[in-house]
């Protein structure tokens, strides 16, 4: 029983370990080579937003927004 417990407790220190390794802390000036384009959100805002307006357009709603209506213009 006490080699259970002392297998638990050596598995536990070696993971917290671990994800202690993953930790780095970024220097402001390397933020920026960090920070690439490609890994936004939206690479590309004018894509983007021509996608949320054709969304808009036949859903006839805006994607958090409060507006409602129909895609045909009848409200």
């Amino acid at each position: 029983m006490r080699t259970f417990g002392r297998r638990v407790g050596v598995l536990s220190f070696l993971l917290l370990s671990l994800a202690g390794l993953g930790c780095e802390s970024v220097r402001p000036w390397e933020r920026e080579l960090l920070a690439r384009p490609e890994m936004a959100w939206e690479p590309d805002p004018l894509d983007a937003a021509l996608h949320q307006h054709i969304h808009f357009s036949k859903e006839g709603s805006l994607d958090g927004g409060s507006a409602g209506g129909g895609g045909c213009g009848c409200n």
